[in-house]
């Protein structure tokens, strides 16, 4: 299911836990930028013939993968904002009822 044909009245959490969940991703995120970045500098670091042999490991191109991912999650966590967004303003009017 697309996340834009979730009726939010189904939605089967509640505020307090999708901010949990929010907080939860972006600390995920940032730990993950953080490695990255860390790893950037690392590879200046190593001179070209161990950046070479780096570069063709398993291990550096799920780590290529795991990038683009994160470009895709990008975009699903902007969307998880605004919805997070609109369930505080539907909960913010439901409580002025």
């Amino acid at each position: 299911m697309n996340v834009a044909q979730i009726d939010k009245n189904q939605l089967d959490i509640d505020l307090p836990n999708a901010k949990l969940a929010y907080t939860i991703i972006q600390s995920l995120l940032e730990a993950n930028e953080a490695l990255s970045d860390l790893l950037v500098v690392a590879a200046h670091a190593l001179d070209e013939d161990v950046t070479k042999a780096l570069t063709m490991t398993n291990e550096w191109q799920k780590y290529l993968e795991s990038k683009r991912n994160m470009e895709k999650t990008k975009a699903q966590i902007e969307k998880f904002t605004e919805n997070l967004k609109n369930l505080e303003v539907g909960s913010s009017t439901a409580d002025s009822l």
